[in-house]
């Protein structure tokens, strides 16, 4: 992967200045390759990665293990952007393994997260199989560890 594009992962809002001194290239390079890689598509949106357990939210989130039927000359592609489709889908992924595609779904309350899997998912044409898992609490989150100082990367030791 361009290094750039692991700067840029590591902290989105680091100034070109700053990302073009790490890199040895020159500020309006660094401007040129942001912009081309949004223009290209591979840069698809900034978001600040946030402590859920530090926020006061009454959102569920939870993760869903989906077995499906592939289609034929369309095979898992079809249904997955179906199912991507869905407000309540923030993530979604095609699995190797003992399930196919891997959801990581929010909504208002456990309720409306198991209404959404029973009358909205598990009912779609090809979808064979449904585990749901309600997430509880974040301890690590795309590289970005959740308690203590983040930036002291040592694991603890007890006596």
């Amino acid at each position: 992967m361009d290094p750039l594009l692991d700067l840029l992962k590591k902290n989105a809002r680091e100034s070109d200045a700053v990302l073009a001194k790490e890199l040895g290239v020159s500020e309006q390079e660094i401007a040129e390759r942001i912009s081309a890689y949004q223009k290209d598509g591979v840069i698809r949106a900034f978001q600040a990665i946030l402590n859920t357990n530090m926020v006061e939210s009454t959102d569920v989130h939870a993760v869903i293990e989906l077995k499906i039927r592939p289609e034929r000359e369309g095979g898992f592609d079809r249904l997955a952007t179906r199912i991507s489709r869905f407000e309540q889908v923030e993530s979604l992924f095609l699995m190797s393994g003992g399930y196919d595609l891997l959801l990581f779904v929010k909504g208002k309350s456990l309720q409306e997260v198991a209404s959404f899997v029973s009358a909205r998912l598990a009912p779609l044409d090809g979808v064979i199989s449904t585990a749901t898992h309600f997430m509880l609490k974040t301890y690590k989150d795309q590289g970005v560890l959740m308690e203590g100082d983040a930036d002291d990367d040592r694991l603890q030791v007890s006596p």
